[in-house]
């Protein structure tokens, strides 16, 4: 058994949004995408999927995109990115697939670990941040206090967590993610929403306060699953 994760798979199969206008090695990735993850991820296997999936704006359209990552090997857990505005009530979600779990306010395991997460949201930071932005960052850091205690409660003891956005600033400063990260001693943050080489370095990678970090946008890892565990 494995863990992977990827972000931003952006699927665009019932709407014209072709992803290569924001450069030709966008050109058929979700061709790259599933040839990777058909070579490599078995049954048995777990894949996460940090937000962003479809480009449907409604479940009319991103059905289509769902069943698409449905007929993928593995089980899947995904998170609402910001540009999943067909994602309504989690119980309908969960209620799809048999092997696609849609993570809200709660956990799903792997092995011994708990998968928690939530969108997440912009930071505080230098540059904007309104007091909308305030109320929903507020919201998402409640949110992931929520799916971090249910599996406390539940007695896990090491935690893998799924955010869409960065759980930071592009200053690295810390932040009521961070902190929330921290006090529940979460073992690795995965989290996506970061495209091209300007934006790449405005999130935390690597191993920070004891966590480790990894950005899995699908253009920052080559349009290939990250191996987790």
């Amino acid at each position: 058994m494995a863990l992977y994760g990827i972000a931003d798979l952006h699927l665009s199969n019932s709407t014209d949004k072709p992803m290569d206008i924001f450069g030709n090695h966008w050109f058929l990735h979700h061709e790259k995408i599933q040839r990777d993850w058909c070579q490599r991820v078995n049954s048995n296997d777990t894949v996460l999927i940090a937000g962003d999936i479809s480009w449907g704006m409604t479940m009319k359209e991103a059905i289509i995109d769902l069943d698409w990552i449905n007929q993928l090997p593995g089980r899947k857990i995904l998170i609402k990115g910001n540009h999943d505005y067909w994602w309504n009530s989690i119980s309908s979600l969960n209620n799809l697939y048999k092997d696609m779990e849609f993570l809200q306010n709660s956990y799903y395991t792997y092995e011994d670990y708990a998968i928690c997460g939530t969108r997440g949201w912009l930071c505080p930071n230098k540059y904007k941040f309104t007091q909308h932005d305030e109320k929903i960052y507020n919201r998402e850091v409640h949110r992931l206090t929520l799916s971090l205690e249910s599996a406390k409660k539940a007695g896990y003891e090491r935690t893998i967590v799924m955010l869409h956005y960065p759980p930071t600033n592009e200053s690295y400063e810390s932040s009521l993610f961070t902190q929330t990260l921290e006090t529940f001693n979460v073992e690795k943050v995965v989290y996506g929403h970061l495209h091209g080489d300007d934006s790449y370095n405005a999130g935390l990678q690597g191993l920070h306060n004891g966590i480790e970090y990894h950005l899995i946008s699908c253009d920052f890892l080559n349009f290939t699953l990250l191996k987790l565990l």
